[in-house]
């Protein structure tokens, strides 16, 4: 017998043709846990053999979820935003979810008007993606389906957020610097009212009070540019000549010291080693030589956002903080350090 066509398949057909009733079927179909699982594979065949293709408005009024997720952002065009949403994206995907994405651009009358929106839209489930990793204000009294923030802290502790973990990362490249023999180790920031330019500085000064190291000088917190990288730079050199690596809080800073280290005569990594932050392809790859950088793992961290309002959607949410670990990416300005 030939197939039918996919617009005449119903669910009862799917039911009828693996020989279980309408609603196994769709329990099967939908991967609920009491379905053995022969009978989902019988039904998952039979839906195939039927071409069968759901309804999801359909579905969406009679299990009360639309399998819609709204990520709301402040920056859409920023480059942290931007592979937090790709890992979310491809995480809500996976499930069969679709995002309806808004751009609040930084302004709260906008954010309320896109919450509404999203909500008339019967969003099952809301991600709040930041720009800072920073505390931000919550926003859950206002919505009434779940919510998980990605790449900020909401003050809200009853919250669940997930955050890059920026003290974690400035160990990861203070340990690789101590065990590559690098002893007056320097640190050159962004302005110390962000708190990843705290928290870096923090992770580094704890693996120098480890290894029982004093570190070149006290962090220099300035501007997330390159013009601070290379201004700061020569202060450091000034302060210390002895200085033999240099752990920069961001790409953009780490740029800026490795132009104002060759201007000064000193190379990289034979005499100084530098290590960045962020993983800023454009910055990090580019650069004379390429940059030793922490990448923050931005799209996992957006795909573990995913995962824990999933879990939230199936009655099992969680609270509090989850920090996203980062990784070394190891490249040219690291190399061995010279013999003492």
């Amino acid at each position: 017998m030939g197939r039918r066509r996919s617009q005449s398949v119903t669910l009862s057909d799917v039911a009828d043709r693996a020989g279980v009733s309408v609603a196994t079927a769709s329990k099967a179909l939908n991967g609920r846990a009491e379905v053995a699982a022969d009978t989902r594979e019988r039904v998952i065949r039979a839906a195939a053999d039927l071409r069968f293709q759901p309804n999801v408005l359909a579905s969406g009024l009679i299990s009360g979820r639309t399998r819609t997720v709204g990520l709301l952002t402040d920056e859409l065009g920023g480059r942290f935003s931007i592979p937090i949403l790709l890992g979310a994206e491809n995480a809500l995907g996976n499930g069969q979810m679709s995002v309806l994405l808004c751009d609040a651009r930084g302004d709260a009358i906008r954010r309320q008007h896109y919450i509404q929106t999203l909500l008339a839209r019967q969003v099952d489930g809301f991600i709040v993606v930041g720009d800072s990793n920073d505390v931000s204000p919550s926003l859950t009294q206002d919505i009434p389906v779940p919510v998980v923030y990605a790449y900020a802290e909401s003050v809200d502790p009853r919250d669940l957020s997930i955050i890059a973990d920026d003290e974690g990362g400035a160990r990861l490249a203070a340990e690789y610097l101590v065990l590559h023999g690098r002893r007056r180790i320097g640190h050159i920031t962004g302005p110390d009212s962000y708190r990843a330019a705290r928290d870096r500085a923090a992770g580094l000064r704890a693996v120098l009070d480890d290894a029982g190291l004093s570190p070149a000088n006290d962090p220099l917190f300035g501007e997330w540019s390159q013009r601070w990288g290379r201004h700061a730079a020569r202060l450091l050199v000034a302060a210390c000549p002895d200085v033999d690596a240099i752990f920069c809080g961001n790409d953009q800073v780490a740029a800026g010291v490795t132009d104002a280290l060759r201007d000064l005569g000193r190379r990289i990594p034979e005499d100084v080693a530098i290590v960045g932050y962020d993983n800023w392809e454009d910055f990090a790859a580019e650069c004379r030589p390429p940059l030793t950088t922490v990448d923050l793992n931005l799209e996992q961290l957006g795909a573990t956002a995913v995962n824990h309002l999933l879990a939230a959607l199936d009655g099992n949410a969680n609270s509090g903080v989850i920090r996203q670990h980062g990784r070394l990416v190891v490249r040219e300005s690291t190399g061995p350090a010279l013999p003492r």
